[in-house]
Formats: structure tokens, C-alpha cells, sequence
């Protein structure tokens, strides 16, 4: 909450460093997941439009933090508070040629000042649900603010029929432009040599983005099913240095952190633990199977397309109907989802003992990956007429 207020407070002086500059082009996110969704497309328009300039707002700090010093962006910032006062500040002073918005985050003073300056502004990976607000009797007043969109690109046919039933025709399916930023992960040096001392070799699940609950079941594996070949590398959601060490006091097996590892014989170690951010993305590239957190609470579950990337299995909690690539890959039997911890316990032991079904449940994932790449391509026909007319 502190990184949330303060950080805002330094909006504005950032911000100044844009003004009067009319080439501007904003892209907005609310979190750090919606960044990496709507970063293959502002790698493009840098490289198409090196001269304009290129802003990037965030609402969290879990997104700001990360990337205050992205090399791409002129000027990274948090988004300030949707009061009318602050909205008409933000767009007098930075004047964007374009605003684009990442799957969601709808401030409607600010959707709304963007309408009345005539700013071109379109969504891209948009998803919409029907028990969002827009939707019901008592939405007009929120359906208002979607008028400021010149297009909606949006990544399934659900989404498009649900703009349209609200008299919305300026939508288009483009998929997920997150499939082609994982895809490019594969083009990138993933070498991590701590990690590879670690691995040693030997069979290797991969834990990300867990949350409490999901650490309750890998700790209870791991004291009571791991054999001596298996290894782990948890990368828990929560960075709190007194959650980081109750974690590794819980488990039974020679545990280290990421923090500890300097001078250390990593491969006499059964389970590593990533106190630190960054890494994860290159951290998957070593699993043999991977778990992602966030399924088993209405947190909802984290991005599942990084290690799916990786063509390998993929586990996660049961409350996962609100991710369309969650619900896809269950469906075709790439990702597995758990309830319990026997249910968890269950599949991590077949997984472990049976490389043929390893194998080809990871397969699954590796295609469905490539299958659904192309979206940035299409945003980007777009943003060119728009650009250049």
C-alpha cells in the first residue's frame, strides 16, 4: 500500500518529461501479467516508430516494480488516481497520439476524457465475461465508458458476441498476443548457471507464483513423497522474509534460498526456494513438470503459458474458469488440475514414474502454444493505418 500512494505521488513529475511532445504512444496495464501480455506489441511499435516516444503506466505495484526501468519506454509510471482533475491533467500533459489499453482497466473519467480529446484508443487481449457490469440491466452507466474504444481486439468469439449484444461491432478476435510473447521466450538465452548446478541433471519440478495453500501441498509431498531424485524449486506469490522462512523451516529435505546460494554446493540440495523476482520466466525452461500457483483460492491462477511454452506438463488448482487458456488446456489434457492433496499427490507421483505420459501431456501444451500465436500482428495492421493516416 505504501509503494501503491507514494509511487503515484512522483506520476506527475515523470510525466513532464512528455510534455508538449505530440508522438506520443501510451500503453497501460494493470499489473505485471497484463505488461507481459501487451509487451511483444510495444516491442514492435518501438521498433516500427523509433521516434515517437513510448509510454508505459501501471495501476500495481507488483507491475511498476518490476518494470520501472524498462529499456523500451521513455517514461514508466503509475497511473494516477481516476479523479476528473487528474485524468484531465494526465491527457493534457501527455497528449497521446494513441492510448492502448491491456485486457482491461476501464477508469471511466479517464475513458471518458480520451472520448472527449478524441484520442484513438483501442483494447487489445481483451476479455469479457458475462457477469461483468457492462453486461447487466443496471450497466448502462458503465457501458458508457466503452464508447471510448475505436476497436476492441479481443481473444474469443464469446467476447466479441457479448460487445455486440450491447450494440458494440467495432470488435475483432485476435487471440492472445501473451502466446507470442511466450513463443519469443524460446529465442532467448534462458541459461541460468545457478540453476543448472542445481537441476544437476536430475528430474525437476518447478513451482511458480504459489500461494500458502499451494506450498501446504507441495511441503506435504515433498516431507512424505519425494524420493531422492526429484528435486524442487518453489517460487513463492508472497516475498515476506518471515513467510520465505517458515517455508523453508517447514520442509524436511536440504532446503536453500536463492539468497544463501553464494559458496554453497547447490547440487547437494533437494529444494531450492526463489526469494527474489525476475528469474522465473528463464527458472521454467529447467522443469521437467511444472506447478503454477494462485488455482486453489479466488485468486485466481497465474500464468499458465510461460512453462506451457516449454512443452511441459502443467499443474494447477480447480478455480480456474476465468482464464480461457486454463480452461482450453485442462480440456485438452496439457494441464491438470488438482483439488486436494491427494489429488496432488496422486498425479505428481504418475508424473514422476511415467516419461511417456510426461511427454506427451507436455506436447499438448508446446502446440497449443504455437497454434495460438499471431495476435500481435493483427494489432499491429491496425495501429499502422492509424498511425499513419
Amino acid at each position: 500500500m505504501k509503494l501503491f500512494i507514494r509511487g503515484r505521488r512522483a506520476s506527475f513529475s515523470k510525466l513532464s518529461e512528455l510534455s508538449g511532445d505530440n508522438n506520443v504512444i501510451w500503453f497501460h496495464a494493470a499489473s505485471l501479467g497484463e505488461f507481459e501480455q501487451g509487451r511483444p506489441v510495444i516491442e514492435t511499435v518501438k521498433k516500427d516508430y523509433p521516434k515517437h516516444k513510448i509510454l508505459v503506466t501501471f495501476f500495481s505495484p507488483s507491475g511498476y516494480e518490476v518494470q520501472k526501468d524498462y529499456e523500451l519506454a521513455d517514461v514508466v509510471c503509475y497511473l494516477p488516481f481516476d479523479t476528473k482533475r487528474n485524468v484531465r491533467r494526465f491527457v493534457k500533459t501527455v497528449q497521446p497520439k494513441m492510448a492502448i489499453l491491456i485486457k482491461y482497466e476501464f477508469w471511466p473519467n479517464l475513458l471518458n476524457e480520451l472520448k472527449i480529446k478524441s484520442i484513438p484508443t483501442i483494447l487489445i487481449s481483451g476479455i469479457f465475461r458475462k457477469d461483468q457490469s457492462f453486461f447487466k440491466s443496471y450497466g448502462v452507466w458503465f457501458r458508457k465508458s466503452l464508447k471510448a474504444f475505436d476497436h476492441f481486439f479481443v481473444q474469443d468469439e464469446n467476447s466479441k458476441k457479448l460487445l455486440k449484444n450491447i450494440q458494440f461491432d467495432n470488435a475483432s478476435i485476435c487471440g492472445d498476443t501473451r502466446f507470442d510473447r511466450v513463443y519469443e521466450i524460446l529465442q532467448q538465452d534462458n541459461q541460468l548457471d545457478f540453476v543448472e548446478k542445481f537441476k544437476d541433471g536430475q528430474y525437476t519440478v518447478v513451482a511458480g507464483s504459489t500461494w500458502g495453500e499451494d506450498e501446504v501441498l507441495f511441503v506435504n509431498y515433498i516431507n512424505s513423497n519425494a524420493v531422492a531424485d526429484e528435486k524442487f524449486i518453489i517460487a513463492p506469490h508472497n516475498m515476506n522474509g518471515k513467510v520465505i522462512r517458515s517455508l523453508k523451516e517447514s520442509i524436511h529435505k536440504k532446503t536453500i534460498l536463492f539468497s544463501e546460494k553464494e559458496g554453497k554446493t547447490l547440487e547437494d540440495y533437494q529444494v531450492l526456494i526463489l526469494d527474489t523476482i525476475g528469474l522465473l520466466t528463464k527458472v521454467y525452461s529447467y522443469a521437467d513438470v511444472a506447478y503454477v500457483g494462485g488455482g486453489l483460492s479466488s485468486n485466481g491462477v497465474h500464468n499458465i503459458l510461460e512453462p506451457a511454452t516449454y512443452g511441459v506438463p502443467v499443474v494447477i488448482g480447480n478455480q480456474y474458469d476465468k482464464f480461457k487458456e486454463a480452461v482450453d488446456l485442462v480440456a485438452l489434457k496439457g494441464c491438470i488440475s488438482i483439488e486436494d492433496q491427494s489429488t496432488f499427490s496422486t498425479i505428481f507421483i504418475q508424473l514422476k514414474s511415467d516419461e511417456v505420459f510426461r511427454r506427451n501431456t507436455g506436447a499438448v501444451n508446446r502446440q497449443y502454444v504455437e497454434e495460438n500465436t499471431g495476435a500481435t500482428s493483427l494489432i499491429m495492421n491496425y495501429i499502422n493505418k492509424q498511425l499513419n493516416t
